[in-house]
């Protein structure tokens, strides 16, 4: 990104978030009526009547239920259908329009009995089999923020549909979603639209989606979570941050044709290219856990750090032919079908054109892979060397940019150097793997991720201090090598964006000052670090106001503004709402 244009875009929110409103509150209750006032009372029926009526800084609560959404709604702009279709937009970053989870209940939105067109292509003959996409949800808005519910179950005929599909959108945040058993992509982001992007993506899961009868091929585009089409230079930098993909029949995560950096923080890849709970291999499905590629026109430059990717059907860290080297910090992969870090990349000409068959990416361009953990290793475990050539006639070449991870090291390690190498994950088939405690099972109470000993190093081991100081935080002498540093749990965790009660109508957007506290706070040293929710950078904090303990009376002292702040301390995220 262009700094002038990335300190700009710092400026302009920094500027929004000087002054924050409270909205309206409105109602939706599988029980509803769309003819009703929208109150707790008399709440609405849907989400389409909800999206009718509000406005930037309004709160819409959802009741918990199974929603039938068997009716849709047409979307002209990208020839598809929905079964909710959120249009109405907020207007920052601190005046978002809110659909939130009502507190202890659990929305579904269920697609089965959607009607579904088998349009092949896109035309405008007005009936249902000319459409060719339908969702469950589709989101083409600004500044809105969805929250705590289920998204399940959308069927096909010959293209793949997506349980949420965001398109042409701004600065999108979703928490806590779960999509899952749709015939597509849990989340596909389309952002080939001017001035796109900013999405935030905290907390969520896309599992168990299978695309059996896709025109492309059986399981060949069901994704867990897909990023695409955002061009070069335009737009705001999207974020994964403790999210999980699994049983996806696809890839895990897939940001082929993005031209735009994306980073992936704290995620999971697992078990990627099967089907039907681990029982099945469809014939097309990639298998690949985090695929940052391809990029052909040179900016796709994404970051991948403190992710784990284990047991997919093919490479578990993968870029996917790109022309656009990414950075690889701090990653484990393990047990992977093919190469636990696949950096397959090649050169292409301005118009897009393919240069050459494979080729190792150098300079500013290159692939940087630093702190990673290859486990088992073997031959096909480390990138270490880079294939060259076309096909037939490869030759491999040393990869620049790839040092100081176990393989280069010589460091092989073994099941002494972690706590733990038995998760259900690794054995279990036929069953729900979000239901069974792992690594994979319910997460905490605020939507963080479990904590399990899988993959963490184990005291003594081998991998402690041996990283290279990439200007995180870390414990002991030196960083360690892999996702999880020994003394500190990695955590996504986030305060809850909406209050643990109901809100009355004086807060109604839900957010309110919270006092929380890190891990151990009376032993917090040195500095922690503050951000924006679009990850522009404001400043610090010291060990002595992270030991006071109530952290929205620290930012709000020290940065003055109301709005939403993210703090990292160590590897900790924690998010906070600063009235």
């Amino acid at each position: 990104m262009d700094k002038k244009f990335f300190a700009r875009a710092c400026a302009l929110v920094m500027s929004l978030a000087a002054a924050q409103a409270f909205g309206a509150v409105y109602y939706v209750a599988t029980d509803g009526d769309d003819s009703a006032a929208g109150s707790k009372e008399k709440p609405f029926a849907s989400l389409n009547k909800a999206n009718s009526v509000v406005a930037a800084g309004d709160t819409v609560w959802i009741r918990g239920g199974v929603y039938d959404l068997h009716d849709t709604v047409y979307y002209k702009r990208y020839h598809m259908t929905a079964g909710i279709l959120l249009t109405a937009s907020g207007e920052s970053d601190d005046k978002r329009i809110h659909y939130l989870a009502y507190p202890g209940e659990r929305p579904i939105f269920d697609g089965s009995n959607l009607p579904i067109g088998q349009g092949h292509s896109h035309s405008d003959a007005g009936v249902i089999d000319s459409v060719t996409y339908t969702s469950p949800i589709v989101i083409s808005a600004k500044y809105l923020h969805l929250k705590g519910f289920d998204v399940r179950g959308v069927p096909m005929k010959h293209n793949s549909n997506s349980g949420i599909f965001v398109y042409a959108s701004k600065h999108i945040f979703l928490e806590q979603i779960d999509s899952h058993h749709n015939a597509g992509p849990g989340i596909f982001i389309n952002d080939g639209a001017s001035d796109g992007g900013g999405h935030l993506i905290l907390n969520c899961d896309a599992h168990d989606n299978y695309d059996p009868t896709g025109r492309q091929g059986d399981g060949e585009n069901a994704d867990g979570f897909g990023v695409h089409y955002q061009e070069v230079g335009d737009g705001d930098t999207t974020k994964f941050i403790g999210c999980r993909a699994w049983w996806n029949s696809d890839d895990g995560f897939d940001f082929i044709n993005q031209e735009f950096p994306v980073v992936v923080e704290n995620c999971y890849a697992a078990l990627n290219g099967y089907s039907d709970y681990g029982t099945n291999s469809p014939k097309n499905g990639n298998g690949y856990g985090i695929k940052m590629g391809e990029s052909i026109y040179g900016g796709g430059h994404h970051t991948i750090k403190y992710c784990v990717a284990w047991k997919n059907k093919s490479s578990g860290f993968y870029a996917n032919y790109t022309g656009s080297g990414s950075k690889w910090y701090n990653n484990t992969s393990y047990m992977n079908g093919e190469r636990a870090f696949n950096m397959a990349s090649t050169n292409y000409d301005a118009q897009g054109n393919r240069l050459a068959g494979l080729a190792a990416l150098t300079g500013d361009n290159a692939h940087v892979l630093k702190n990673n953990i290859a486990f088992p290793m073997n031959s096909l475990s480390q990138v270490g060397t880079c294939s060259v050539g076309t096909n037939p006639d490869f030759h491999d070449e040393a990869c620049p940019g790839d040092y100081n991870n176990n393989w280069n090291l010589k460091l092989d390690l073994t099941e002494d150097d972690f706590l733990s190498l038995d998760d259900p994950s690794l054995t279990t088939t036929g069953k729900d793997l979000s239901t069974i405690p792992g690594i994979l099972g319910p997460r905490n109470a605020d939507g963080s991720l479990p904590y399990s000993e899988f993959l963490r190093l184990k005291e003594g081991s081998r991998a402690i201090d041996a990283g290279e100081d990439l200007g995180f935080e870390f414990e002991g002498k030196a960083p360690d090598l892999g996702a999880f540093e020994y003394g500190v749990p990695v955590s996504s965790a986030a305060e809850p964006s909406s209050s643990a009660s109901e809100p009355s109508s004086s807060s109604s957007s839900g957010t309110t000052s919270i006092a929380m506290k890190f891990v151990a706070p009376a032993m917090a040293q040195g500095t922690a670090s503050v951000f924006d929710l679009q990850g522009c950078y404001l400043g610090t904090l010291q060990a002595e106001q992270l030991r006071n303990g109530n952290l929205a009376q620290v930012l709000r002292a020290q940065f003055r503004n109301p709005g939403v702040y993210l703090v990292r301390y160590r590897n900790e995220l924690k998010k906070v709402n600063v009235k």
